[in-house]
């Protein structure tokens, strides 16, 4: 028989050691794979976002109406949110709030207005844009923020005859951010005996 030329090596010789070390070495292996994977909700076409962008995106909270001041003046009753709903509208990572605000009236149905809400930093809340004046005499029934698209029914009156509790006019309005502004699309129904 021909003796190798090679010298005896220890791993051809297999223990129970060998195959220990051998496990733990591949659970090493894996473990760290498990901590170098890619960011799963990254793809080759999405924007990388650091740390400190992460906790900015987070910390957006759409402002409070509660505490902003609204151009509306009701004398010594005070205003009263109706209506608010947060969301995105000119597309900058941070929400926006709309709200629909009137005097809180004991009774009989006070005009309302639409604000949009913007908050820099840790300032209070501060309009930026009214869509309906409370002077139109309106009141808003169905509304909501989808899309970056803020949706109303606004209800009012042909004439001042009209009883407040009654409103004979509908028109079913969108506004949407365009080119630095809110632009307004409706779809007008009138004397359709639309009920607030």
């Amino acid at each position: 028989m021909q003796t190798s030329a090679l010298p005896d090596l220890a791993h051809t010789d297999t223990r129970l050691m060998h195959w220990l070390a051998t496990a733990a070495a591949m659970a090493a292996v894996v473990a760290a794979a498990g901590l170098l994977q890619p960011d799963s909700s990254a793809s080759a076409s999405t924007r990388h976002r650091t740390t400190s962008q992460r906790q900015h995106e987070a910390a957006a909270v759409a402002p409070d109406p509660a505490d902003a001041d609204f151009p509306l003046d009701c004398g010594n009753v005070g205003s009263t949110v109706a209506k608010q709903a947060p969301g995105d509208l000119d597309g900058d990572g941070r929400p926006e709030t709309v709200a629909v605000v009137h005097c809180a009236a004991g009774s009989g149905t006070p005009p309302s207005g639409v604000y949009v809400l913007t908050r820099a930093g840790g300032a209070a809340p501060r309009v930026v844009a009214t869509l309906v004046d409370p002077a139109q005499r309106l009141t808003i029934g169905d509304f909501t923020v989808r899309d970056r698209v803020i949706s109303a029914t606004l209800l009012g009156y042909s004439s001042s005859s009209v009883p407040s509790c009654c409103p004979d006019q509908r028109e079913t309005v969108t506004w949407k951010w365009q080119n630095g502004a809110f632009t307004r699309s409706s779809d007008t129904d009138r004397g359709a005996g639309a009920g607030a």
